[in-house]
């Protein structure tokens, strides 16, 4: 493989993730395939889990959080009869069990159970840390730890297929949710065990794998073509009210100062996203607003501002 030299590039990418990379993975290779100087994920993605894969490049990444407090989307196969140690398929099985015969409307009954703010206890097989240690560090070691459960909010989950003892679901729900989990404990409320078999992630926040890339199709490009597949920073942002600022006024906040404002629509105060006003508006970050004054919060660095 060539050396490529990397260069600055700024934006965010909609992978569509292979099963079987890790997000680690299949960032770094996006990236040389963008040859970008700097990128991060907003939120990993198992290896287990193909689907959407957002990618920050360049000044995308001062806002990554954003994507990894968003709400997610994903199409789950439960593999119905079988438990596993670690909730998916990758797992040494536990127990066997038949699958009892279900009408719809038991199976909705179950699910029902898990909409809304639930507690749900994490996977034995998580990143999630005790002591500084990863928990799948204790479960491979063969320690068994009491899990606390935690609060998890999930919005719909849509029966969207039943073959055998196959259960296909869609899932929409907020950070922090584990889907192995949940399959886990829809298999035990219908009394046969449950375990991942696979996962797609469709969504996270505004963004749909309907407009992703696959990681091939984006390597058999040249970087100036993999770059035209990037999204502006600021469609990180578009949930927040905008302010649009005058020459001026964007000159002075780049310059660090706080900004008494009487705009003619002002936002609720909080964080806003924040424009030079022109012919092609140019985003310059993050502020906060009080109602009357602007305050620099997250802004663009002159070098950032430059491909605008």
């Amino acid at each position: 493989m060539a050396r490529w030299v990397a260069r600055p590039v700024h934006g965010v990418l909609l992978l569509d993730k292979p099963r079987g990379l890790t997000s680690q993975q299949a960032m770094q290779r996006a990236r040389a395939a963008l040859c970008a100087a700097k990128a991060g994920h907003t939120g990993t993605l198992d290896p287990l889990a193909d689907g959407l894969l957002p990618l920050c490049f360049g000044a995308a990444t001062k806002f990554a959080q954003v994507q990894l407090d968003a709400d997610k989307a994903y199409v789950a196969q439960l593999q119905l009869g079988q438990t596993t140690t670690t909730d998916d398929g990758e797992g040494e099985v536990l127990e066997r069990r038949d699958v009892p015969a279900f009408d719809e409307a038991t199976l909705r009954a179950v699910l029902d159970r898990f909409v809304g703010r639930i507690a749900q206890v994490p996977p034995l097989y998580s990143a999630l840390k005790r002591d500084g240690r990863p928990l799948y560090a204790y479960a491979r070691a063969g320690q068994t730890l009491e899990v606390a459960p935690r609060e998890v909010r999930i919005d719909a989950i849509d029966v969207l297929g039943v073959d055998g003892d196959r259960l296909t679901l869609a899932v929409r729900c907020g950070k922090g949710t584990y889907i192995r989990a949940l399959a886990r404990d829809i298999g035990r409320e219908l009394g046969c065990g449950a375990h991942l078999a696979s996962l797609r992630r469709s969504a996270s926040g505004g963004y749909d794998v309907a407009d992703a890339i696959a990681l091939d199709a984006l390597a058999a490009l040249d970087a100036d073509a993999a770059a035209t597949r990037l999204l502006s920073v600021d469609s990180l942002l578009r949930a927040l009210p905008r302010l649009d600022l005058d020459p001026t006024q964007a000159d002075g906040l780049l310059q660090g100062r706080r900004l008494r404002l009487t705009p003619p629509a002002p936002p609720a105060a909080g964080a806003v996203r924040v424009y030079r006003a022109g012919e092609t508006p140019i985003f310059l970050g993050v502020g906060d607003w009080d109602g009357q004054v602007l305050a620099p919060q997250r802004l663009l660095s002159d070098e950032e501002l430059r491909p605008q």
